[in-house]
């Protein structure tokens, strides 16, 4: 096998040490602020649909708003896609800080926007952006953790995400009545572009992805192509990854859109359907911290199956009427700590599989198909509240989803090995 077969690797711990000398918690805190990127965009959108149509702005009605939020999802996937090859052949660093910059230039264009078809336009363009930044955070991450520590890394990492949704809910309510629905998107661009300075400064290159492009040249090799992710075993291997992402992706987008709905189609009040959004939210973060811990005590493979495993059965039981209210908010809150880590394993596994010569290419593949599940998991849950049976078959067609993941990933093995 050459040396830039895409085999499983882990660097050495000289080579993480020099790490933590040269950036010490600075990377950490850097891909943290890029992930959290992610979740303000996750958010703004919806933030500022309420003023958007009831102002008329620019003249969005329903249907435009529909249009612009599925294509900036779109953008996202493409992007993550793209930018895999990309990472792998121009390193971690210039490809993240790239990233951020075409994202917060195009976001803070938003703001001016003189109408429908160039706001959709810039949200097409500024998620290519976007969707190119969790990948390569993500590789990032992978290779700058401990040995031992990826898992937690990882999903640490993207508590990010949770805490960027909530604080940009948090500053619409301040901002919006104030300034006008422009000022979200000039306040996420600018604080996107605040970080370059500091990623300039105290964002080192990934040494594994250098010690990786060293390792080629000296032989002579070529750089890995994408298309080694899709050739004999490792076929196998992607379309089960694919498969689990997408399904993790549609499980963490349906049920941000749909719970308060479904649990109100169940009986519960407007008020409880509400929080049990944010206890569902809640326990995400908790997931997180706790998933990755499981994950470097018991092995990759082995925790995202159990968190798939878990999710669906929480999934199938939230189906059930409960009459304390205490008991039905334990139960939210309990699927919402295996629902949204089960994604996020997903991303650890990648980065534990894939040596660094191809990493950023299964992990932006990864990312970008999942997106595609993003897109049909609101859809998939607007079908059953249209019918009328969203309660009880959202949370069935939910767990179904959780179950297809379980079976995806058990055809991946849970290691590459050189001559395997």
């Amino acid at each position: 096998m050459s040396s830039t077969s895409p085999r499983f690797s882990t660097p050495a711990a000289g080579a993480n040490a020099q790490r933590s000398a040269r950036g010490g918690v600075w990377p950490v805190l850097l891909c943290w602020l890029a992930v959290a990127l992610d979740g303000f965009d996750l958010v703004v959108l919806g933030a500022v649909i309420p003023t958007l149509t009831k102002t008329h702005a620019l003249g969005f009605d329903p249907g435009t708003l529909t249009t612009a939020a599925t294509l900036g999802l779109v953008g996202v996937g493409i992007g993550a896609v793209a930018i895999g090859p990309l990472t792998d052949r121009f390193g971690r660093r210039a490809s993240l800080m790239t990233c951020i910059a075409a994202f917060s230039v195009l976001t803070l264009a938003i703001a001016w926007a003189p109408n429908i078809a160039t706001f959709v336009a810039l949200r097409f363009l500024s998620g290519l952006g976007l969707g190119a930044c969790l990948p390569t955070a993500l590789a990032y991450m992978t290779e700058y953790a401990r040995p031992g520590r990826r898992g937690s890394a990882v999903t640490q990492m993207m508590t990010g995400y949770h805490v960027g949704a909530v604080l940009t809910a948090v500053l619409a309510i301040v901002v919006i009545p104030k300034l006008g629905w422009e000022a979200m998107f000039a306040v996420g661009g600018l604080a996107g572009l605040l970080t370059l300075p500091v990623m300039w400064a105290k964002l080192p290159e990934s040494q594994a992805f250098l010690d990786a492009r060293g390792k080629v040249a000296s032989a002579a090799g070529e750089p890995v192509r994408p298309s080694a992710l899709l050739r004999g075993r490792l076929l196998r291997v992607s379309l089960g990854i694919w498969i689990a992402s997408f399904m993790g992706l549609l499980l963490v987008y349906g049920l941000n859109t749909w719970l308060p709905q479904i649990m109100g189609a169940a009986g519960y009040s407007v008020g409880d359907s509400l929080g049990l959004l944010l206890a569902l939210n809640l326990g995400a973060v908790a997931g997180l911290l706790l998933a990755g811990r499981v994950s470097d005590a018991r092995g990759n493979k082995r925790t995202v199956l159990l968190w798939f495993g878990v999710s669906a059965v929480f999934l199938a039981l939230l189906s059930v009427k409960l009459e304390s209210t205490a008991v039905v908010y334990a139960a939210v809150f309990l699927a919402g700590v295996f629902v949204f880590s089960a994604q996020v394993l997903v991303y650890a596994f990648v980065g534990h599989l894939f040596a660094a010569e191809v990493r950023g290419t299964a992990l932006g593949l990864a990312a970008g198909v999942g997106r595609l599940g993003a897109i049909v998991g609101p859809f998939l849950g607007g079908l059953l509240v249209s019918a009328g049976v969203a309660h009880p078959w959202g949370f069935y067609a939910f767990s179904v989803a959780a179950v297809l993941a379980v079976l995806a990933l058990l055809v991946v093995p849970a290691n590459l090995r050189e001559g395997s």
